[in-house]
């Protein structure tokens, strides 16, 4: 087998089998794109059934000679493992040369984490006397009190909302859906925005969309940024705050009080408890900047009475 007929079969698995997103199988053939260019490079012509795990982990020392990244280099591998995936599923393989194969060592990356009296400034920042500041108080409230993701936020419908039961009704990744509970403080200001702010002219086809900007439109992603980073300005928070952060916050401030892991992803809707484990290592980090702050032997230490 050749590899324009093994890679344009790899694609109609890709689409018709796994169904998955055009983004995603453009970035699959790209990778199995990568593999073909460098046996080019080498000057062996060599057919994909015969690569062997050797021929992978000489591969491997060449994107990382390129200087490409941990992170892009394990994407890389992974659409090279799903290349080979095929290939045995459809039985025109024995034996999967990617089984045996290390990748590069990814190094966690812990995100930036906002305190309980950081995230009350951010919320405590919003002008009540203005329509706006109402509105962007009632969201910050529900991104912190709900852990949304901002497509999340921003997708938010009134036919979801559910105030007198506590619940809001969340559409995640791959249209899942996930209740999650809602404080009493962000129904109070939610209502507050709906009931007094929300704008009286809206766009055909928002009229169900729960956050609008002035002119009646959804509010986008790109707005929800700049007005967290211009309401952490004013606060005087010099961490990169994005969207995203208040949803760590809500997670790191379940998980330091003592909430249940499995309760805090099914919140999130991570697929996998290991994502929603991140958290248990931000309160390890917490727990060990207490101890090396407060404790007595090492206050000791530092020549501190």
């Amino acid at each position: 087998m050749h590899w324009p007929a093994a890679i344009e079969q790899f694609h109609a698995w890709l689409l018709l089998e796994r169904g998955n997103s055009p983004n995603t199988i453009a970035a699959y053939l790209n990778d199995v794109h990568k593999l073909v260019q460098y046996f080019e490079l080498q000057g062996r012509e060599i057919s994909p059934l015969a690569v062997s795990r050797s021929d992978l982990e000489n591969f491997i020392h060449w994107i990382n000679d390129l200087g490409l990244e941990a992170g892009t280099q394990a994407r890389i591998i992974s659409g090279i493992r799903a290349f080979y995936k095929f290939l045995l599923v459809d039985d025109l393989l024995d034996e999967d040369p990617t089984e045996l194969l290390d990748g590069p060592r990814l190094r966690r990356k812990l995100p930036e984490v906002l305190s309980i009296s950081e995230v009350k400034s951010l919320l405590e920042g919003n002008d009540l006397s203005d329509p706006l500041g109402v509105r962007n108080r009632a969201m910050l409230e529900v991104l912190y009190a709900c852990g949304l993701r901002v497509s999340e936020l921003v997708g938010l419908r009134l036919s979801n909302l559910f105030p007198d039961a506590g619940f809001i009704r969340v559409i995640g990744k791959n249209d899942k859906e996930r209740l999650v509970p809602i404080s009493p403080d962000a129904v109070r200001y939610l209502r507050m925005y709906l009931d007094h702010h929300r704008p009286e002219k809206i766009k055909p086809g928002a009229e169900n969309v729960v956050f609008l900007n002035r002119r009646g439109a959804p509010l986008t992603r790109v707005m929800v940024f700049y007005i967290i980073k211009e309401l952490a300005e004013q606060a005087g928070i010099l961490k990169n705050i994005s969207p995203h952060t208040f949803r760590h916050a809500f997670a790191t401030h379940l998980v330091e009080g003592g909430a249940d892991l499995k309760a805090v992803q099914d919140m999130l809707g991570h697929e996998s408890i290991t994502t929603t484990e991140i958290y248990t290592h931000l309160d390890t980090d917490y727990l060990r900047e207490t101890i090396l702050m407060y404790h007595p032997r090492l206050k000791w230490t530092r020549g501190e009475p």
